[in-house]
């Protein structure tokens, strides 16, 4: 089983978009695909349960079906953080509860398991620990979702540089256009191709029509698909 973990530079840098085209890009190469959002707050009811959106998409958009508990196991009304709210619910996320749950995600039959965090990269899960001890733990190569917005260049080598201190494998990054009036767009995409050290995998353009990726190869050498 091929497994990424797909995070962002911040919380609407659009994560759950580009997660769901990476799905619907495996399901066109006939790929099993499963998609997993462990951790999300800002749920309704439906069903009978706590839902959320972005945990929704994922699973319209993936190949391997599985039980809502298993995609999204801690799921939270409030918007608001994560760890905050669990603490409301008097929910203790640890990575060693991470993990367990990754493990029956694991036993759905998909051949990839792509995993989109919440919110940005230093996302806590309890007052000691981080979303990202739970991705070293498991080893996770990770792909970063660049927001291009105002903002977007510090955000990604900010990130990028913790990365990098902590040991974690970024094998890219993917621009993902938020703002359809960024003023000089191109020359922030040209100057994080520079600065940053990991290859761009594929560019999200802003679209009213139907979203497609534009994919790099390097892309498709990352999920084994023959170019």
């Amino acid at each position: 089983m091929k497994q990424f973990f797909i995070t962002g530079t911040d919380t609407d840098a659009g994560k759950t978009h580009v997660t769901s085209l990476l799905l619907k890009l495996l399901a066109q190469h006939k790929k099993r695909a499963i998609g997993f959002k462990p951790i999300a707050s800002g749920c309704e009811m439906a069903f009978e349960q706590l839902v959320n959106a972005d945990a929704l998409i994922l699973m319209e958009s993936a190949t391997v079906s599985a039980k809502y508990d298993i995609i999204n196991p801690f799921a939270f009304a409030p918007p608001i953080a994560p760890h905050i709210a669990a603490e409301q619910a008097s929910i203790n996320i640890t990575v060693e509860k991470l993990s367990k749950a990754y493990q029956h995600v694991k036993q759905q039959g998909a051949d990839y398991l792509l995993t989109e965090g919440a919110g940005g990269w230093a996302l806590p899960i309890n007052n000691k620990e981080y979303l990202y001890d739970w991705v070293k733990a498991e080893q996770l190569p990770v792909i970063l979702v660049v927001g291009m917005k105002l903002g977007c260049i510090n955000h990604a080598l900010l990130t990028a540089a913790h990365m990098q201190s902590i040991g974690v494998n970024c094998i890219g990054w993917i621009a993902n256009q938020v703002d359809s009036t960024m003023d000089e767009y191109q020359a922030n995409l040209d100057s994080l191709k520079t600065h940053l050290s990991f290859p761009l995998l594929a560019i999200s353009p802003y679209t009213e029509q139907t979203p497609k990726l534009q994919i790099y190869k390097t892309l498709l050498e990352k999920l084994s698909i023959n170019p």
